[in-house]
């Protein structure tokens, strides 16, 4: 009996000896994520047809939102309301980089996306590319996007896109800070975007 309970014993240290490596692994692992730049590496197309990769999210604080030019409320007024925020917290543009990723390729090639948003902004830039190297790099960034048929009987016919209408905020080396959440007053986004880039 005696024998049985050293045994006992030992067998519950040891197993609190791994209970608490896999936590320090687990958080670890964690912590790895947390200071390493958001998202995943991608080789896209910007709205000027030069490539573009996740580097530019780092070299400076960068305001990130996905959308589509089909969409009739919430992309536009999206892209309104950040290029105002931006000329108001980094007038001259130095300080922070902004990026409108096209959850719809299909339908918005660079040159489309461009002519787009350059109705509206001259500090947002567009990027598109291969349908599938969008998808992957959506999914990469854990942003919600999917396809849906105007006309429930017609699947293959006309669409709109249901996606995150949040905008990322990502700091200097592409880390994620914080989101700007659609319909956000503009007191709390422009802090946000100050204290983003330390003004």
């Amino acid at each position: 009996m005696k024998t049985f309970r050293i045994v006992l014993w030992v067998a519950v240290v040891a197993l609190a000896g791994v209970l608490v490596w896999l936590t320090m692994e687990v958080t670890g692992k964690q912590q790895r994520i947390a200071d390493g730049p958001f998202g995943v590496p991608f080789e896209l197309v910007a709205q000027d047809g030069r490539p573009i990769t996740e580097k530019a999210f780092q070299d400076k604080p960068t305001a990130l939102f996905f959308g589509f030019t089909h969409c009739p409320e919430v992309c536009p007024t999206t892209l309104y309301e950040l290029n105002g925020w931006l000329e108001k917290v980094d007038p001259d543009g130095s300080r922070i980089n902004a990026f409108f990723v096209s959850v719809d390729p299909q339908r918005d090639p660079p040159e489309v996306l461009g002519q787009y948003i350059s109705n509206v902004s001259r500090r947002i830039t567009g990027i598109s590319g291969d349908p599938q190297k969008v998808a992957d790099m959506v999914k990469g960034y854990k942003v919600y996007a999917r396809k849906v048929p105007v006309d429930d009987k017609q699947p293959d016919g006309d669409y709109t896109m249901d996606h995150t209408a949040s905008i990322f905020l990502l700091d200097h080396g592409g880390r994620f800070s914080k989101t700007i959440a659609y319909g956000e007053d503009d007191q709390s986004a422009m802090s946000k975007l100050a204290s983003l880039i330390g003004s």
